[in-house]
């Protein structure tokens, strides 16, 4: 498979998958939290068998990019990290369309985006995006989180069990011996700056128009499969679809049934590239 990486300014690590032949359109592809770009290996060697060019970046505090595993500053930093991404994107393919997908947190990272920048893109694929958590905490709690974030933002808090990924238990292995995949607890002002952009993109929804698919797993615990199905209600797109697989994990594109999901990916960008 044949890859380019390299360290951007602001110590980002930037990632491309390119394309042997015609260039039909550009993935921008935004990781989950605690992982990195390389895990997508698979799903961007079999879209660019296809035709489709796929770029990312290992997210700020994540994978070979700075920062600290488990904590930023400002949770806009991460937004910020992928309008660097589309940005390069743009560059190297300035006439092809772009299309923004996003796993997890990135998934919730990349609608926060389309708020503000969805004229960017031609649409948006999500997975397991965190609208919503399984277990929405209570607002004490949330009260509790946000005076530790403003005295000791670093505080570590909640660490991930990583055992509800996938239903392969070669990939749950292979994720927990993974040096860049970060198993520190995220800290206060990360889970606040989480909390908040949850709060943010089920209140403005709306604003949303672009094509967009919405994917999730229908025995995920880590991302409530009721989030996804709650924004595909809220965005005002008039092309919007939502695929809820029956008994797959968080990690869709790394279940056993992945090619199948592959298989679903490709064909709603080729109905879109068309």
């Amino acid at each position: 498979m044949q890859t380019i990486s390299e360290q951007l300014d602001g110590g980002y690590y930037y990632r491309t998958w390119p394309v042997d032949g015609d260039v039909k359109a550009v993935i921008v592809l935004v990781h989950g939290l605690g992982e990195h770009c390389q895990r997508y290996d698979a799903l961007a060697d079999y879209l660019g068998k296809h035709g489709y060019a796929v770029c990312s970046m290992d997210l700020p505090s994540h994978g070979n990019s700075s920062g600290t595993p488990g904590h930023v500053a400002r949770f806009a930093q991460f937004s910020d990290a992928v309008l660097t991404l589309y940005s390069r994107a743009k560059a190297s393919y300035p006439d092809h369309p772009i299309f923004l997908l996003g796993h997890s947190m990135g998934g919730l990272i990349s609608a926060n985006l389309l708020l503000d920048h969805q004229d960017k893109f031609n649409g948006a694929l999500l997975s397991g995006a965190a609208i919503q958590s399984p277990q929405e905490p209570p607002a004490w709690q949330v009260s509790i989180i946000k005076a530790i974030a403003a005295i000791l933002p670093k505080t570590p808090i909640l660490a991930l069990d990583a055992t509800g990924i996938s239903r392969d238990p070669s990939v749950v292995e292979a994720y927990m011996c993974d040096p860049l995949v970060s198993k520190s607890k995220l800290s206060a002002r990360f889970l606040l700056g989480l909390r908040q952009t949850m709060d943010r993109v089920q209140a403005q929804a709306s604003q949303i128009t672009l094509p967009i698919l919405i994917m999730h797993g229908g025995a995920d615990v880590m991302t409530a499969p009721a989030g996804s199905e709650k924004l595909f209600s809220l965005v005002s797109s008039k092309d919007k679809q939502l695929q809820i697989y029956p008994g797959l994990y968080h990690e869709i594109f790394n279940e056993p049934e992945a090619e199948s999901v592959f298989a679903d990916v490709l064909s709603w960008l080729q109905a879109h590239t068309a």
